[in-house]
């Protein structure tokens, strides 16, 4: 080896310590949608003057990765100040460099408030979005400039690399691996050691490795938000994957609708050749590897691996029957290993810090950390990173912060389409991969959607059914059909038609598309809806034999009615009805015409005197 990692890391420390006092802005895709961009430039064009009037000798903008707290964006933190202030808008820089920056008084009204106690929080750890967090994945997301190689490497990039590329072992690497007890990220969570070992079997032809960064599930964006936010952890993981089972090529698959990932990764690869980190000859040993990236068009099935496959080689990305699996028979006929990018971006972490540090977080069968996308209705919504058997309730009520509004938990959505639904009696479940699967859920990719009480479950199971049913490929029947007519049905108890003969006819058709798909997206489709009429099966019947919708959600089942007595004819109702279904004399109770209402509310928003209501 030609490159000593150790000394590079030093020049890189010293080089971030020379940049003086560190302004660490948010340029993920959210905050760039929120305007960072703007923020930075008037950052860098009012910071010029600041260091001579400051405590410090340099003043530098460093636009980051995501920070994760979306909800808060944009987002600056200030690491020497120990600040960390939200929703950061143009006009607030000025004020942040004279007040903070210059006179070293704090910006109290762009501080995080408590949302129980409404004071103020000063440092990023203690904001309960972050408390109870552990970042591997994620861990320098939001604290480096992703299109800085430099950045990296004080932070550990490729230290990982010249370990397994000094003791020369990759026998060794996979075994290491194993003992972590890493499974995969993206779904099923397979093994991810077995994985190599599987790949490794077929060592000395060519093989590859497939980083999957498709990532489809409505919601979702962890492994988007490691290609932006710290990309040489992932071309880093690659590469030692790439030693251990033999490959001397990769593939990064990532949806073109991911432009700022792509960007970064292009840049990322492009200064680790140049610095010998991947390439010919990487870091001077006899390892060969180089990392490509293909933009896929954006169809949720090429989440599946062999679809994947399919669309690198140019072919329509449908998927193929196993086996042959990817590791004897994969790209181009070739063997072929493939995780996905936060399975990837936890391999460096693994093989620096050890697979018994690893380990030790989570629980016995679901080892280190996972990343879920929390939205919905929650207070704190984002991106976290928490050890495996968190239970819900410390994601919900403390790093979500709780329901927003005051409303009532009702469910989660876990693992977005391919997932399934959690009620309250699951709070206190351990989240891993075999208590859901128990529950009759899946971590899947980790979106986490939040429901309130006013949310619809035979809605939410439509929603899914429709997402699922638009994205199937139509190569297998089971999955055409059976996801179609399931649709069908839900759509039918929505409007208030459907029977109790239906319900056994959506049971028995989500078995059977589940036994009977090709692939993962028709073997997991049916998870919303089966999850849903397990734990709220009252609900289903309350559409179909009551024709209500307990939620006051499906608009064909509302009823939109004038009181007579609260009624004052002002006819405001008259003037804001968009389809004229309401007339009256003024000073006389008006009517609605329920055969031309649309149930659309507008006059039940907009009645001052409270007299039109929903029955």
């Amino acid at each position: 080896m030609n490159i000593n990692i150790l000394d590079e890391q030093n020049k890189a420390k010293e080089s971030i310590k020379a940049q003086g006092l560190r302004v660490l802005v948010c340029a993920g895709t959210g905050c760039v949608a929120n305007g960072s961009l703007e923020i930075i430039k008037k950052f860098k064009e009012l910071g010029a003057d600041v260091s001579p009037l400051s405590d410090f000798d340099k003043v530098t903008i460093v636009p980051t990765g995501c920070h994760g707290f979306c909800e808060q964006g944009v987002l600056v933190i200030i690491p020497e100040l120990d600040v960390t202030y939200v929703k950061v808008k143009l006009a607030d820089v000025e004020e942040i460099i004279e007040s903070h920056i210059k006179d070293g008084k704090p910006v109290e009204r762009l501080l995080y408030k408590d949302p129980k106690s409404g004071e103020p929080v000063y440092k990023n750890e203690d904001i309960n979005f972050y408390a109870k967090q552990t970042r591997t994945s994620l861990a320098n997301c939001g604290n480096i400039n992703a299109e800085e190689l430099s950045e990296a490497i004080a932070v550990g990039a490729y230290e990982g690399l010249a370990k397994v590329l000094k003791q020369n072992d990759p026998n060794a690497v996979i075994d290491e691996i194993v003992k972590s007890g890493l499974r995969g990220r993206g779904g099923g969570g397979f093994p991810t050691g077995m994985k190599w070992k599987f790949t490794a079997a077929n060592r000395g032809g060519k093989s590859y490795v497939v980083c999957n960064g498709d990532e489809g599930d409505p919601g979702a964006f962890m492994d988007r938000s490691v290609m932006e936010g710290d990309p040489h952890k992932l071309l880093e993981g690659i590469a030692i994957a790439g030693f251990a089972v033999g490959a001397d090529e990769a593939y990064i698959y990532v949806r073109a609708e991911y432009p700022l990932a792509i960007k970064r990764l292009k840049i990322a690869i492009a200064q680790a050749e140049e610095a010998h980190y991947l390439g010919s000859k990487v870091m001077g040993t006899d390892f060969n590897f180089e990392i490509h990236i293909k933009e896929g068009a954006g169809a949720f099935v090429c989440g599946e691996e062999t679809a994947l496959i399919a669309s690198i080689e140019g072919e329509r990305g449908m998927p193929r029957p196993k086996p042959p699996f990817p590791a004897n028979k994969g790209l181009f006929g070739r063997p072929t290993l493939i995780n996905n990018v936060e399975t990837l971006a936890n391999v460096p972490v693994i093989i620096r810090k050890g697979a018994d540090w690893f380990s030790s977080l989570g629980t016995e069968k679901s080892k280190g950390t996972k990343t879920f996308a929390l939205t919905g209705e929650v207070n704190n919504t984002g991106l976290i990173e928490v050890p495996m058997g968190t239970t819900l309730r410390e994601i919900v009520f403390d790093i979500g912060g709780g329901i927003r509004n005051g409303k009532k938990f009702k469910a989660v959505q876990m693992g977005g389409p391919s997932g399934g639904c959690l009620t309250e009696e699951h709070l206190d479940m351990s989240m891993d991969y075999d208590s859901l699967i128990k529950a009759g859920a899946m971590i899947g990719s980790g979106g986490l959607v939040v429901m309130n009480e006013d949310t619809c479950i035979v809605e939410v199971a439509r929603f899914f059914m429709n997402f699922t049913q638009n994205e199937s490929c139509g190569k297998c029947v089971p999955c055409r059909e059976g996801t179609k007519n399931m649709l069908k049905i839900l759509e039918k108890i929505v409007k208030g038609q459907g029977t109790m003969e239906d319900l056994d006819t959506l049971e028995e058709l989500a078995k059977a598309v589940k036994d009977g798909s090709l692939c993962g997206l028709g073997k997991t489709a049916p998870n919303p809806v089966l999850s849903t009429l397990k734990y709220f099966r009252d609900e289903y019947i309350a559409h179909i034999k009551d024709k209500k919708c307990p939620a006051g959600v499906c608009s064909a089942l509302k009823t939109i009615a004038i009181d007579e007595d609260l009624c004052k004819g002002c006819s405001k109702c008259a003037r804001t009805c968009p389809v004229g279904a309401i007339s009256g004399q003024i000073k006389s109770p008006f009517k609605i015409d329920q055969s031309k209402c649309i149930k659309c509310g507008a006059c039940l928003n907009n009645c001052p005197f409270k007299a039109i209501k929903q029955v």
